[in-house]
């Protein structure tokens, strides 16, 4: 575990960059950002694409240390190289921001009102993979979409039992149960949530540190004790599906919590934008999610 990284990701002031699109999701973010499908054939060049936007972003002079902390990578942008450099490596040696890696393989289908984590057999491997190209931690998610106590628990339960594999690597795992932003029992789920990601942190030793990624909740600072917990790195909250706007206006209410936005930091984003249109834009929206996450 890098230490300066580590001290970094607890004191510093900024938010943590999402650019893990993987798979399913890749087309969509291409459409945003104005490629259409019919203009690539195969996974490989769709993410080579996807790099391409995100290197675009990285390279971006707004895009630094002094307001972004972290960047959270899918696994084929691990392995690519930024100006022939590893994209974990570049990020942190030119950019001062700490890369993560998510290592999750997709969700199962949905049970008990949850939607547990599809089995990593090569998690492992992976993660030790991760170590040697410089990643710093791993980020993994589950959905909760109903409040089903032992759905909930299920989740939770999972996601500590694979953190704890994951710190056997000397990373820092960002533990992710997202609440589905539209469920009509999201406020009943979070409190029940509240309460079984509480009993797992004290169950974690002093030599475990972890991270939590949480849905911004309905009643403001809800998880306020997680921000303070000594096993707690830091705790940031994902957009979930809120726009930009909503998504930084919700989180200002939420103090010590930071930003790790995906859809809504590339939100404005296109391929067509010159290249000062373009850092002028990523500019103004990273100011934005700054400002939220430093309240």
């Amino acid at each position: 575990m890098n230490n300066e990284q580590l001290t970094r990701m607890r004191e510093g002031k900024g938010f943590i960059a999402a650019l893990d699109q993987s798979g399913g999701s890749t087309p969509k973010a291409l459409k945003l950002y104005g490629i259409e499908e019919s203009s690539y054939s195969g996974e490989d060049q769709m993410f080579d694409l996807m790099h391409a936007m995100r290197t675009r972003m990285i390279l971006s002079p707004s895009f630094n240390g002094d307001r972004v902390l972290g960047a959270i990578l899918f696994e084929g942008t691990m392995d690519r190289q930024i100006e022939g450099v590893g994209s974990a490596e570049y990020l942190w040696n030119a950019k001062k921001v700490i890369p993560f890696l998510k290592v999750d393989k997709g969700l199962a289908d949905e049970s008990d009102g949850v939607q547990v984590m599809k089995p990593m057999p090569q998690l492992d491997e992976l993660c030790a993979r991760g170590v040697a190209k410089g990643i710093f931690g791993t980020k993994m998610r589950s959905v909760i979409k109903a409040a089903s106590a032992s759905g909930i628990e299920a989740v939770v339960a999972q996601q500590f039992e694979v953190a704890r594999q994951i710190i056997g690597h000397g990373l820092v795992p960002i533990i992710e149960p997202e609440v589905d932003i539209n469920i009509p029992d999201k406020g009943a789920a979070e409190a029940i949530l509240r309460a079984s990601i509480a009993a797992h942190l004290d169950s974690l030793s002093a030599d475990q540190p972890v991270m939590l990624k949480l849905t911004i909740p309905d009643t403001d600072n809800l998880y306020a004790d997680f921000v303070s917990h000594p096993r707690v790195v830091r705790v940031v909250a994902l957009s979930g599906g809120y726009s930009r706007e909503d998504a930084n206006a919700k989180l200002s209410r939420n103090r010590g919590m930071i930003a790790s936005f995906s859809r809504a930091l590339s939100e404005g984003l296109s391929a067509q934008q010159s290249d000062k249109e373009f850092d002028s834009v990523l500019d103004a929206t990273i100011a934005g999610i700054y400002a939220a996450s430093i309240t």
